[in-house]
């Protein structure tokens, strides 16, 4: 069995998440050969030297679950790009490429965390190649803690408000995104997340049935996505 979970947005100030996904951690995540956590994880991480207790309590709690035998993978999301290799050594996970191919069930199958399909919203696509940008990743990770925090405050700031101003289909994925990236890595099924619009979408690509399944954010209710010898299975559960 496979979980695939995505933009938990963990952050002190809602306990009830961090409940639930230690909950999750103690009793499901241990009867899984993998666990793959789509982007999102944090609301918010400014570097791996400027980890919080919080933030070291999570990796000891993802570390404890992969000393016990599940192969935990963690992506990028829009909120928690900066995420390195000290959080992983001590988490104990692999820090996957954002897109990454893998094999589920005898099939190839595309994980994303899904914000790179959102090819309409043009500011926000320009603000990510930005981001992203190697050079700028090294000045970010250069730059005083208090310069960090406060660059975070403000980026989190005009994001939501920009999210409130946009109409959804702007801060939904680009419909025609779904086959072009298919095709491109050859598979006729995609995961992410991103978008907060938890579902599973049936597709014809050219002539074959594909399918793009969406994972669900923790805010209301958590999500976990179940892959097993039954299939792809998403099912929501009561934060504690």
């Amino acid at each position: 069995m496979i979980l695939l979970i995505s933009d938990l947005h963990l952050e002190e100030e809602r306990p009830d998440i961090t409940r639930a996904f230690l909950s999750f951690l103690q009793t499901r995540a241990p009867r899984a050969e993998a666990l793959y956590i789509l982007g999102d994880f944090f609301e918010a991480w400014i570097g791996d030297d400027a980890m919080t207790p919080f933030q070291h309590s999570i990796a000891q709690a993802l570390r404890t679950l992969a000393d016990g035998g599940t192969r935990i993978f963690l992506m990028h999301g829009n909120r928690d790009f900066m995420i390195g290799n000290g959080f992983c050594r001590e988490a104990g996970c692999t820090l996957l490429p954002d897109p990454s191919l893998v094999q589920m069930n005898g099939e190839p199958v595309l994980l994303m965390h899904g914000d790179s399909l959102c090819t309409q919203d043009e500011a926000y696509m320009r603000l990510r190649r930005w981001l992203r940008n190697p050079a700028t990743l090294f000045i970010l990770r250069h730059l005083p803690l208090a310069t960090r925090h406060k660059l975070a405050r403000k980026l989190r700031k005009e994001s939501r408000m920009q999210t409130r101003q946009k109409a959804a289909e702007i801060t939904d994925v680009t419909p025609g995104e779904i086959p072009r990236i298919l095709r491109q890595y050859g598979v006729r099924t995609l995961i992410h997340g991103h978008t907060h619009r938890p579902g599973i979408h049936e597709l014809d690509l050219d002539g074959q049935s594909a399918r793009r399944i969406v994972l669900g954010d923790w805010d209301r209710q958590g999500w976990a996505l179940q892959v097993d010898e039954q299939g792809f299975l998403q099912t929501p559960f009561n934060l504690v």
